[in-house]
């Protein structure tokens, strides 16, 4: 991985490198053993949960059954359920209902002429589903000077409506910039003439709106505003408590095993440099799929992710250039014989990874589909495995190559820092394995186009670094997109490039959009897999919104 910096190639002869560890303080983790102590014993209680879960799921079914597909009524009640986190029972339901919505489309805007809440939860459900419908609806609201009409400065609910469907909006898509402008600046000049309930929700949704919203999150504060709302279906309400809670059960199960497995690592005592975040970890892998059925892949991406945050402290804090130099030759090679060649503490992280992938490999190869004879099932193994230890690899040389530019006191542009930095989100290793965690929906294909770093994963890599960095400045001891931009246009404010990096975010984010709309280039499952690396992406935008000590970034 041929990567430097120009305005000081690091050189191992002409560059001395002062050979020490740096130092940062951690906070501890808050949790402790919390989760060891959860009781799993609680087989007839589900049981008899579940019975109940079943009865009203089938009410619901004959809710959107019975619902015309030309009615409102319908868009509601799939926005209520997509919302409220228990889409994932009626995807097959959904899906044709909402195709009938989208060959309908002209039809229906022209019905509703002069509705604009309708029109743009329309548009929503319809970009949602990956469908790509015309932005020029949106153009009837303007009068005849191209500005938009002042009659919709005081409806409130069509507003947000407009500022919720504008989030998938795409490149050069300009009504649709207009209209969250617009949108966006008449909801807060609205803010202190609504009610309280309405003033929350546009408060929220200008935080984070629904197509950046994580799903059990958004099911979490979306059923505070549901329940208060007149119109509420209360079968679909009771459905989504109970579904939640006994999703909410199976969560801590799966939080109580992985516990188990960190405790047994002992890297408190074997590496008491790194940071404890298990549950954080955890959190992150459960944004990426909730659904019961991804058990395996939840507690396999915690476990990477908790092994990653190792070796991100081993090398943006703990070791040294010359205890780095065998670590990465260590994972380059890939042999267990090697382990004997790294310092102690290197030691106990190798092996614990070693561990981790052959664990990942017992797993899969219990895989007994059908229609993947075994030795289709070896290929895909060796395959991903293949991939995951190149990619650690690279990601183990970008780490260094990100240590000696700090040791160096180089500063590369921030071209050069994003072409590592993308490799440092480590997006492209989580996606690869987020999709193996799905058992038996692994292909040969599909992890060939994860690894491959399609743009809609580069745009998720890019909202990954960027956001980290804006959140981290002046917190993690190391070189950020900040201080390369500053340093590449010479005179330019810490505000000026603030605002440039939250325009690339911004347009990643529409790069998202775009390649989520049909026709989709994706090999099957298609919606799985851009779903996983969607997800990533609105993880990212909340933990980093929210990350302690952190500058608040502007909704976009």
């Amino acid at each position: 991985m041929d990567i430097h910096a120009s305005a000081a190639p690091f050189s191992n002869k002409s560059v001395v490198i002062e050979n020490v560890r740096r130092s940062v303080t951690y906070h501890p983790t808050i949790w402790g053993d919390y989760f060891l102590d959860y009781d799993s014993n609680l087989s007839d209680t589900l049981s008899h949960e579940e019975q109940k879960r079943q009865s009203l799921k089938a009410e619901v079914k004959k809710l959107l059954a019975y619902t015309p597909d030309d009615s409102l009524h319908k868009l509601d009640l799939i926005d209520a359920i997509q919302r409220l986190g228990v889409g994932y029972h009626f995807v097959t339901k959904i899906e044709k209902s909402l195709k009938y919505v989208y060959d309908t489309y002209i039809e229906s805007c022209s019905k509703h002429d002069n509705d604009l809440r309708t029109i743009a939860l329309r548009f929503r459900l319809l970009r949602q589903q990956g469908y790509y419908v015309s932005c020029d609806v949106f153009n009837k609201f303007k009068d005849h000077k191209g500005n938009f009409d002042e009659s919709l400065i005081s409806n409130a609910e069509g507003l947000l409506s407009w500022y919720e469907a504008a989030q998938f909006r795409a490149h050069g898509e300009e009504t649709l910039e207009e209209a969250l402008k617009f949108s966006t600046a008449q909801l807060n000049s609205l803010l202190d003439h609504v009610s309280n309930s309405w003033s929350t929700r546009i408060k929220e949704a200008r935080e984070i709106p629904i197509r950046k919203t994580m799903p059990r999150l958004g099911a979490r504060k979306f059923i505070s505003i549901y329940q208060e709302d007149e119109s509420h279906n209360e079968i679909i309400l009771n459905f989504m408590k109970l579904d939640f809670n006994l999703l909410q059960k199976t969560y801590q199960k799966e939080l109580s095993e992985v516990t188990r497995w960190w405790k047994a690592l002992d890297i408190e005592n074997k590496l008491p440099f790194a940071r404890d975040r298990l549950v954080k970890c955890y959190f992150w892998a459960l944004t990426i799929y909730f659904e019961p059925q991804y058990a395996f892949g939840r507690k396999v991406q915690t476990k990477i992710i908790a092994m990653l945050t190792i070796v991100d402290n081993i090398f943006d804090v703990y070791g040294t250039l010359d205890e780095l130099t065998p670590f990465v030759d260590a994972i380059e090679r890939w042999v267990f014989s090697v382990i004997d060649q790294l310092p102690t503490y290197m030691q106990h992280c190798y092996k614990a990874l070693f561990d981790l992938y052959v664990e990942i490999e017992e797993e899969l190869g219990k895989i007994e589909k059908s229609y993947l004879v075994h030795y289709v099932i070896e290929e895909v193994i060796n395959l991903l495995l293949a991939k995951l230890i190149i990619f650690a690899y690279i990601r183990s040389m970008s780490y260094f190559q990100e240590a000696k530019w700090v040791y160096s006191g180089c500063t590369p542009t921030l071209e050069e820092y994003l072409k590592v930095g993308k490799i440092t989100s480590t997006y492209i290793l989580l996606s690869a394995a987020a999709f193996a965690g799905t058992g038996e929906l692994v292909s040969k294909e599909a992890v060939e186009w994860i690894t491959s770093d399609p743009l809609i994963l580069q745009a998720s890599e890019i909202i990954c670094r960027l956001m980290n960095d804006l959140v981290g400045i002046g917190f993690e001891q190391k070189i950020s997109a900040v201080e390369c931009y500053m340093n590449q246009n010479k005179g330019a404010t810490k505000e000026e490039a603030f605002a440039e990096l939250e325009e690339l975010v911004t347009d990643a984010w529409k790069d998202i959009n775009e390649e989520c709309l049909h026709p989709i280039v994706v090999p099957a499952p298609k919606t799985l897999l851009l779903e996983i690396i969607d997800n990533y992406a609105r993880v990212t935008h909340l933990v980093y919104r929210y990350m302690d000590n952190s500058r608040s970034l502007k909704s976009t």
